[in-house]
């Protein structure tokens, strides 16, 4: 690509490792709202609804543009088709399959029909227009089913984003922003606002389910954030980047997120944020590379980054569980005891991402996910970039989205 990327890309991206934690919490505290673990119509419960709106959505557009910028920023000439689909398939799908089983012994098998649990198992979920379907067994690997495509389509992405020159990579930028925050007048003028999601409190009443699908969970429509990170990531290692420092970029992020707690849900989704997030990640990139200090990238950021694809995965099915043993308690819980069972499943839910961290991602991903050395001393490929916190970019194999703002069905 351009003669500075291969400089750029030995700095160690340890803040957007840091950041994957910070989208992955949002995304937890948003479903702390939907859960049930606050008595309906208390002044928290309200309060909480209120300001977790735009959570879960911002968390899973800061992950799809994530994911676009750091393959683009971190893949190496020479690599095959085959071997950057096997490296994201080795990376998703073991940690999907494991609490695939783990949501279906605690709570969705009895509820789950066999078609549905099977196009969940295969990631096909996100394609389909019924709720039911797309938010099927564990909710949160409905971005997964999204990701499979990202991934599918990059190694074909990455040599016509290439070819755009420098000079022109903004404006190639600003469409595919355009088209992301256009996604809402198309889902209102072109589907049905009927059916609608059922009145029960939360940000989704009298939202027209095709619309909200078309522009929260159709994962054609959110390709258009994932070529906008690899766009972003090509705008940095250009040096077409605007100077634009991490903290305001954080400023503008946190003011997307105020304005999307009040406008309607089909642009909370993400045409109000899409633009704040790809500044913010292309800064911190930026910050990293120039050794700037940016408060993510300190030993426990990194580590909670780390293990943030399975704290998503496992979060909701922790949420869940608790809520139903919750369910049969004569008096609903104060709110002090609504926080304190909110701090015990965030634990919970972070030791068994340890676990399933160490346990299943990592030595998967040591074992097959990359090649084993050819029996020829030389090679007519690059060597795979490394999976561990080692590699020269540690941000390098980014986590499927975290699940949005959509109520456990």
């Amino acid at each position: 690509m351009e003669s500075a990327a291969g400089a750029a890309r030995h700095h160690r991206l340890d803040s957007l490792t840091g950041a994957r934690f910070i989208a992955a919490a949002l995304v937890f505290v948003c479903h702390l709202a939907t859960g049930g673990l606050f008595a309906a119509g208390s002044g928290a419960a309200d309060g909480l609804m209120t300001a977790t709106k735009t959570a879960g959505t911002i968390g899973v557009s800061f992950f799809f543009v994530l994911s676009g910028f750091v393959l683009t920023w971190s893949t190496r000439p020479g690599e095959t088709y085959a071997r950057v689909l096997r490296r994201r398939l080795v990376k998703i799908f073991p940690n999907h399959v494991v609490t695939f089983a783990l949501a279906m012994a605690v709570y969705a098998a009895a509820a789950t029909p066999l078609g549905t649990a099977v196009l969940n198992l295969l990631l096909l979920q996100s394609w389909s227009t019924d709720p039911m379907v797309f938010l099927s067994v564990n909710g949160a690997s409905w971005s997964l089913s999204c990701e499979l495509l990202f991934y599918a389509l990059f190694p074909l992405l990455l040599p016509l984003v290439g070819r755009i020159r420098a000079g022109r990579l903004w404006w190639w930028a600003a469409g595919f922003a355009a088209a992301v925050m256009l996604l809402p007048l198309a889902a209102a003028h072109l589907l049905p606002s009927s059916p609608a999601f059922p009145t029960v409190g939360s940000w989704l009443d009298g939202v027209s389910v095709k619309g909200l699908w078309f522009v929260y969970i159709f994962p054609l429509s959110r390709l258009l954030e994932f070529v906008l990170g690899m766009l972003m990531a090509r705008v940095v290692l250009s040096g077409r980047w605007i100077g634009l420092g991490a903290l305001p970029a954080a400023a503008l992020t946190a003011v997307a997120y105020v304005v999307g707690v009040y406008t309607p849900m089909l642009f909370t989704a993400a045409a109000v944020t899409v633009v704040p997030l790809a500044l913010f990640i292309a800064a911190l990139a930026t910050a990293d590379a120039e050794g700037l200090r940016t408060g993510l990238k300190g030993r426990v950021m990194r580590r909670l980054g780390e293990v943030s694809f399975a704290f998503y995965l496992l979060h909701g099915i922790v949420l869940a569980y608790i809520g139903d043993q919750l369910a049969g308690l004569s008096h609903p819980l104060t709110t002090a005891q609504s926080v304190l069972v909110s701090l015990l499943a965030l634990v919970v839910s972070l030791l068994l991402s340890l676990a399933l961290y160490h346990g299943v991602e990592t030595p998967v991903m040591r074992r097959w996910g990359r090649p084993r050395r050819a029996a020829s001393p030389v090679s007519a490929e690059l060597p795979e970039p490394a999976a561990s916190p080692a590699s020269p970019v540690s941000a390098e194999l980014p986590e499927p989205a975290a699940e949005g703002a959509l109520p456990r069905a």
